[in-house]
């Protein structure tokens, strides 16, 4: 089968033939290229040469002058080059529904994914994208453990069916990770690198991601994430006090914190600030009974001596006394309007007896702020590592999952950056699933409506461990029935401990999908080695959906690749007799029926959707009907001036 890449409005169509839809995930690099071509097309079209860019002359026009070969700056090892590989290596696997793990699946904005965490970023970049406003993860530290990754790049697809036993023994299988594997170091790297980049281009402009690691690779990771997210959006480095008590046992130091990196997609990224606290407001007071009510003194005096700021001295005249003082040491903290402003509103407090020869500023209670967070969490704010045992020992005994993180550390994360309506917390690391519980449990108090993402490996448990002998085949199936218990604890709340009209409000519910290869059989694109080789792709393009594939399956793969979130709504309408889906009230119509009649072409137009999906299959090789449609569709858009894509699959 034939893919192409590209959305045609039919009403600027010349052929008689549909576009193709593109079953590969988005092509993040093109998509960048792009971006910049158009930039450069506005600023430097010196750098355009026949519509591509020509980086040798951007180079010379933003004056750099480094040689080939020269020495620069940064993070490298060896891998780096192939991560970037990779990243730009589009996935052709899809994300298939199981319901029968799932809870409200038709109504839930909750997701849980069962995969590769780099597939399935690879996959949510067409609907993601610029969608995630929280990205929290709990990656593998490094720390001598093993941890699994793919030990060929560009098999990853195939690397994950087979080590989840989904393909035959000769597939290629996940490789671990060891302190005593050569290239330990960059073999983590190459691990983080590419899934970290695939991160920001899902995170809103507003968006940041919280990263949880330990000492063995912080350095190394602040350094990564300076080069995918900029130094200027560093936001902090959390120390978060995992215990509190020391250990006689340890050799040297004993660790009591571990760091929780902080970094903004943009400038436009604001930290929530924290409620005020009683001993924070008994600092103000009132000693000149302002109507404004209370208020503290701020210093007029600046940091800054004379000599540094020049434009912040001039004569300082007490109105009650007369007199003028000049700085001496310090210049002032406002301008000399800013002073007459604030003299005249009242702002200026001169002491108790109004002789004072520099005032101070009054800053009052009722316009003041939140506090804003610190850099250290202590483990009675944020919860620590025995209290994030017992978080899941609470809803599954018998310690199936080693150092999950406690609720509370996630919800202070969710505290500080996720809390507009329909705000989603992505977490690609999900382990035992901590984050859908905080998530969930964050609403539940507050009365938000956020919604998570989780994304888990299959990773099977050894089978001496307490999981595997509670049943517990993957650390997947650990983390959905830890969603499903934590659903259950609130629905079988008595209404004395969760609000009523709060429990239907709020999203008790989750999607499971997993990672699979496509539905479709796809024409390879590099030409048939031999004959038998060559008769099996043409088979391909005629009869490309797989046999095993449910029509679910299909619907979920073409909504993911079309560009729509795996929680769109979705209602099964007739038209002409057929099954059609109805996407989002009908913006977009699919229709899998493998007979596809002119009625269902004229009643699919007068739908009028934006876009509608048919499979190929359904003409039976009809090229008129499928030219007759084009027509339709055609006719349709030119009459309502409006842009429909048709497109075939």
């Amino acid at each position: 089968m034939i893919v192409e890449d590209k959305e045609v409005p039919l009403a600027g169509m010349e052929s008689g033939s549909p576009a193709r839809l593109a079953l590969t995930s988005d092509d993040v690099a093109d998509r960048k290229r792009a971006l910049l071509r158009n930039f450069l097309a506005q600023t430097l079209p010196e750098c355009l040469a026949e519509g591509q860019i020509d980086f040798e002359q951007l180079k010379r026009a933003l004056g750099d002058r480094v040689e080939a070969g020269q020495e620069r700056f940064g993070l490298s090892w060896p891998g780096k080059a192939q991560c970037m590989k990779i990243i730009q290596q589009p996935s052709v696997a899809t994300l298939k529904p199981k319901r029968t793990d799932s809870v409200g699946f038709e109504v839930t904005g909750n997701v849980f994914i069962e995969g590769d965490n780099l597939e399935v970023l690879k996959l949510l970049q067409k609907a993601y994208f610029d969608k995630i406003k929280l990205i929290y993860i709990d990656p593998p530290y490094n720390t001598g453990q093993e941890f699994i990754y793919p030990d060929k790049y560009a098999e990853t697809l195939e690397t994950y069916l087979a080590y989840t036993s989904q393909a035959d023994a000769e597939g290629r299988r996940f490789s671990t990770n060891t302190d005593t594997v050569g290239r330990y170091h960059s073999n983590w790297l190459n691990m983080m690198y590419p899934r970290i980049y695939l991160a920001r281009n899902l995170l809103r402009d507003d968006g940041v991601i919280f990263i949880s690691i330990d000492d063995h690779e912080l350095s190394r990771l602040r350094e990564l994430c300076d080069q995918i997210f900029g130094e200027e959006n560093f936001k902090a480095d959390i120390a978060w006090q995992k215990r509190y008590t020391r250990s006689n046992n340890t050799v040297d130091f004993t660790t009591v914190v571990e760091h929780l990196l902080v970094y903004a997609k943009s400038e436009a990224f604001e930290v929530s600030l924290l409620p005020r606290t009683e001993e924070a407001d008994a600092r103000y007071t009132n000693p000149d009974n302002d109507p404004r009510g209370v208020w503290k003194g701020a210093s007029f005096l600046n940091p800054a001596s004379p000599q540094d700021r020049p434009n912040l001295c001039y004569p300082l005249k007490n109105p009650n006394t007369g007199g003028v003082v000049l700085p001496t040491t310090n210049a002032w903290r406002r301008s000399e309007e800013a002073f007459h402003e604030l003299l005249a509103d009242n702002r200026l407090y001169w002491g108790p007896d109004g002789r004072a020869a520099v005032p101070s500023i009054k800053m009052f209670l009722s316009e003041a702020r939140g506090l804003t967070p610190v850099n250290f969490w202590a483990h009675d704010y944020a919860g620590h590592t025995d209290e994030g045992t017992r978080d899941l020992d609470t809803l599954i005994p018998g310690k199936v999952f080693n150092n999950p993180k406690p609720v509370q550390l996630i919800r202070r994360v969710i505290d500080h950056a996720c809390n507009g309506p329909g705000d989603i917390v992505l977490d690609f690391f999900a382990g035992s699933c901590a984050t859908a519980q905080a998530v969930i449990e964050q609403n539940v108090e507050d009365g938000g409506s956020r919604r998570f993402i989780v994304v888990q490996l299959p990773e099977p448990t050894d089978e001496t461990s307490n999981a595997a002998k509670a049943g517990f085949r993957t650390i997947a199936e650990i983390g959905k029935e830890r969603i499903r218990r934590v659903i259950k604890k609130w629905q079988e709340q008595p209404a004395g401990m969760f609000d009523l009209e709060r429990r239907r409000h709020t999203d008790l519910g989750f999607k499971v999908l997993s990672l699979d290869r496509s539905n479709f059989k796809l024409w390879n694109g590099n030409g048939a080695a031999d004959t038998d080789e060559l008769a099996q792709q043409l088979e391909f393009h005629v009869d490309h959906l797989s046999a095993a594939s449910t029509s679910e399956d299909v619907l979920y793969e073409l909504l993911l690749k079309a560009g729509f979130p795996l929680t769109t709504e979705v209602k099964a309408i007739k038209l002409a007799g057929k099954e059609v889906f109805s996407i989002q009230d009908g913006t977009m119509l699919i229709c899998l029926e493998k007979e596809i009649t002119s009625e269902l072409i004229d009643a699919l137009a007068e739908a009028n959707p934006l876009q509608v999906i048919c499979l190929d299959e359904g003409f039976k090789g009809n090229d008129q009907l499928k030219a007759n449609a084009v027509q339709t569709f055609r006719a349709r858009a030119e009459a309502e001036e409006s842009e429909i894509v048709f497109k075939t699959v």
